[in-house]
């Protein structure tokens, strides 16, 4: 859910913008000329070498899987840290790889346009001034996290479970600037721009659509902060789209154009690109054709073991704490679950803070393991709606929506 926004006066949230901008655009011409550092780390599937970069703007340690367009991993230990990833730790997906590096925040406007009743071209101070300011946590993920993961392997970045971030986010909601404009009567859906751009000539531009309805349904927002902080230029800055409860796709960075349609839109990124299986998980069988697709949507949901990585040693005979993170994809965290016999039996966590339906919830219990030996510790989320993650993984062609119940091999002395 949404909620107002408790900070201060307009006049300082304005100047708090515009000044953050001015050193974000500095922040990324100073990355330019250095290199990325080779520290070198192995994630645990095939060709996972990886480096981790320290030297991109505005970011701590990150692992890297590409430079242009950038492609960085939020290192799994930052998801123990808390339930809203730092900004400096935010993973980071791009499509295309022409980026602005500067951008002014007194002369950037956002456009809404097509079938509209008043075209409008918006502002920052004017989007800050004129609409009233929210807030929702939620979580943003790719809609390839994990795919490294996938059995039989696919093609794509291959990702660790770190392509995903929660936050709390800042902005506008869209609904209140598309009534601004005066959506018409028979208006479909809402596509949505950024300021990147393709390098090679007849390049798809990166564009994504909603329903108009979902557009409009009040949850949808125009951000311009995360975690109390303008957004990075490497996650968007100025404004991004959110989306909450669907993978991140839609969740436009350098959010400039909203246009109004009044047909269905057919552009690559909704017709051909971001296409899932509309089965169950997406999930289908490697080989199997003839089967229904759709563009990718909404969510569902995960939980991960944090404080306990694989073939860790725990002491037998104890009382173990373990812990970790859960979402309930497009609805809320009904319970976690968590067994210590590799699935034989279960225990309820107990579950954390409730920051609202889309955001990451902490859980945290504890086991006690009788014998030494090796154990499987495992972990399932059920959301609000009943909804479970599966035993078995999904799997599709493009290594979309990776999901299944999470597995952590520890050794108990």
């Amino acid at each position: 859910m949404t909620r107002r926004d408790p900070d201060g006066p307009p006049s300082s949230r304005r100047a708090f913008l515009t000044g953050a901008g001015k050193l974000t655009a500095l922040g990324l011409i100073g990355a330019a000329a250095r290199s990325v550092p080779a520290l070198a780390l192995e994630l645990p599937f095939a060709n996972g070498h990886r480096e981790l970069a320290t030297n991109f703007p505005g970011k701590g340690p990150m692992i890297l899987l590409r430079t242009r367009p950038p492609l960085l991993e939020t290192p799994f230990e930052v998801f123990d840290q808390g339930v809203f990833t730092p900004n400096d730790r935010f993973y980071v997906r791009w499509h295309l790889a022409n980026i602005p590096t500067i951008i002014d925040p007194a002369e950037f406007t956002l456009k809404v346009r097509g079938h509209v009743k008043t075209p409008l071209s918006i502002n920052l101070d004017a989007l800050v001034r004129d609409f009233e300011p929210v807030e929702i946590a939620a979580v943003n993920q790719c809609s390839g996290n994990s795919r490294g993961f996938f059995e039989p392997r696919v093609a794509g970045g291959e990702w660790a479970n770190g392509a995903m971030g929660n936050a709390l986010w800042k902005g506008v909601r869209l609904k209140d600037v598309l009534d601004r404009a005066g959506v018409k009567a028979g208006a479909r859906e809402v596509r949505f721009n950024g300021l990147d751009t393709g390098i090679v000539p007849g390049t798809p531009d990166f564009v994504k659509s909603l329903g108009v309805d979902h557009a409009r349904d009040g949850e949808v927002m125009i951000a311009y902060a995360m975690n109390g902080q303008p957004l990075p230029l490497l996650n968007g800055f100025p404004l991004r789209l959110v989306v909450p409860g669907w993978y991140a796709t839609y969740w436009i960075k350098m959010l400039d154009d909203i246009e109004v349609l009044e047909t269905p839109d057919d552009n690559f990124w909704m017709k051909k690109a971001y296409l899932i299986p509309d089965t169950p998980f997406a999930n289908i069988s490697p080989g199997q054709t003839g089967v229904a697709s759709v563009p990718i949507n909404r969510m569902v949901p995960r939980s991960f073991i944090t404080n306990l990585k694989a073939e860790d040693a725990v002491k037998s005979g104890r009382s173990i704490p373990v812990r970790g993170i859960a979402f309930g994809g497009d609805a809320g965290v009904g319970k976690v679950l968590l067994s210590s016999d590799g699935g034989a039996a279960w225990q309820e966590a107990k579950l954390g803070k409730d920051h609202g339906t889309y955001s990451f919830r902490q859980w945290e219990t504890s086991i006690r393991i009788p014998a030494v030996g090796p154990r499987v510790l495992m972990v399932k989320a059920v959301n609000t709606a009943g909804i479970a993650q599966p035993e078995r993984a999904n799997w599709n062609g493009s290594g979309f929506m990776r999901n299944v119940v999470e597995s952590v091999p520890v050794r108990a002395v």
